[in-house]
């Protein structure tokens, strides 16, 4: 099949955060299978072009309609990893950031029209488009004459940012104002529109999936979901386990496998060493990577983490979110120097170092469509602790209710108490220590989390999207 993929943030040319490794990863193992994927990017002002040979100026360049005037568009291109990659340049499109400008509606609205305006002459089989920000292009390829054979797929990332925006963001890319029901008067939500166009729609669990059709994960939309219930997929995602791999990983001190794991404990001395904190073999050190936000459950472990300092564990924390919680952790690091080591804003390589050299790790998520972190850790043998909800309850089976397959700790109630209960098991499971926690750790690092088996799932749903739009 001949899919076109479009995304805000894709790896490794542009990342903020999970979409971009899967827009970045899941392209490659598609490509493997035989098809022919080609993804398309804004071409970001902080993206560094001569670092991944993108051209300057690009052979092919389209003038797109874009409210009353017209926009000059150019399309350069690479080819790495089987993948052609489209990156879409405009001066109104590339921004320093990814996110975070008051127009990045109308932004991502060029974007998806500019997409649509590069695909006429050779219309894809599939156009896959990924949460809010490429969401616009369902709609406009439906309408659109010369991709009417062209099925569509819509993946939802994450339905708490759907991109909600004033509706004069339709007239500019030529869509009719209609409003929808989910809508407020003079509203556009590029994201319901994507689920009421698309042929299939999914999301990157089974379990999100599920969730999204209540009330309590569904975010306004449940009940549009609830209509779409039957082209609805769930698909975990993978992780790029050449990427993610401990054995061969350049970042970290020294290297090890699920068959030698003596590394780990040289990562776990400098990773201490690294970050302040008291060089101590035994001392159970936890790791967190992530945003400070409620969605991470930051006050859950916010409200836990002097018990937990207190019953002698350590905690390296690498993440940015709300300034709040953020002057909460520096007053905390500030008072537990030696047993809390805090980084505000984003290291990838020291994110490395923290999943190599950790013994566990903790995602007390409120609510996680699927999550990479754990799958990330799972890999490196840095035992996952997570709220039972999502792509968390998914891939994270708790020791204690299933011995046999069991590679974490899960706890179900949003609440500090039932945290502290499940990162109670994990102390009594770790201070035993000896083969049953090798043991442990053996079997979390050989689970096969790669892409293989999800991309093989997607190529199902493009085979049903496109037997729904021959249908149509």
């Amino acid at each position: 099949m001949r899919i076109t993929f479009a995304a805000a943030e894709v790896a490794p040319y542009a990342k903020v955060g999970g979409l971009a490794d899967v827009a970045g990863s899941l392209p490659q193992a598609l490509a493997a299978l035989g098809h022919e994927v080609t993804v398309y990017l804004p071409l970001h002002r902080s993206l560094d072009q001569t670092k991944y040979a993108i051209p300057g100026s690009a052979e092919r360049t389209r003038s797109v309609p874009y409210g009353e005037a017209h926009a000059r568009i150019e399309y350069p291109e690479i080819v790495r990893d089987g993948v052609r990659t489209v990156f879409v340049k405009h001066a109104r499109i590339g921004r320093d950031k990814v996110y975070g400008y008051p127009d990045d509606a109308k932004r991502y609205a060029l974007f998806c029209r500019a997409v649509v305006a590069d695909l006429i002459d050779a219309p894809p089989d599939i156009v896959h488009a990924h949460d809010w920000h490429a969401a616009l292009l369902i709609p406009l390829a439906a309408r659109t004459r010369r991709l009417s054979g062209a099925a569509t797929v819509f993946t939802i990332h994450n339905l708490a940012y759907q991109g909600r925006t004033s509706a004069e963001v339709l007239k500019l890319v030529g869509l009719p104002r209609a409003r929808l029901p989910i809508e407020d008067r003079n509203e556009a939500n590029p994201m319901a529109r994507a689920i009421a166009t698309a042929d299939i729609i999914s999301t990157v669990s089974e379990r999100y999936a599920e969730e999204i059709l209540t009330p309590e994960f569904g975010e306004r939309l449940d009940g549009m979901l609830r209509e779409r219930r039957a082209d609805l997929w769930g698909i975990t995602n993978g992780i790029d386990t050449s990427f993610f791999d401990p054995a061969r990983d350049p970042q970290i001190a020294a290297r090890f496998s699920a068959d030698d794991q003596t590394g780990k404990a040289t990562d776990k001395a400098q990773l201490q060493k690294e970050t302040g904190l008291a060089v101590e073999p035994k001392a159970p050190l936890f790791g967190v990577i992530g945003r400070l936000v409620e969605q991470k459950g930051v006050d859950l472990l916010t409200a836990v983490a002097p018990w937990l300092l207190d019953n002698g564990a350590q905690l390296v924390i690498l993440g940015t979110g709300e300034p709040t919680y953020e002057a909460k952790w520096k007053d905390l690091a500030a008072k537990m120097k030696g047993r809390l080591a805090l980084t505000l804003g984003f290291d990838a390589s020291l994110a490395q170092r923290i999943y190599a050299g950790a013994d566990l790790f903790l995602m007390p998520s409120r609510f996680e469509p699927c999550g990479l972190g754990q799958l990330i850790s799972l890999r490196y043998g840095t035992i996952p602790v997570v709220r039972a909800v999502g792509g968390l309850a998914t891939t994270v089976h708790d020791v204690d209710a299933d011995a046999g397959r069991g590679n974490g700790f899960s706890f179900k109630r949003y609440e500090a108490a039932a945290f502290a209960d499940a990162l109670q098991r994990a102390l009594h499971r770790y201070r035993a220590d000896g083969e049953p926690w090798v043991a442990l750790r053996t079997r979390a690092m050989r689970e096969d989390h790669s892409w293989t088996a999800s991309a093989k799932r997607y190529v199902e749903m493009y085979s049903a999207a496109a037997k729904a739009r021959r249908a149509a």
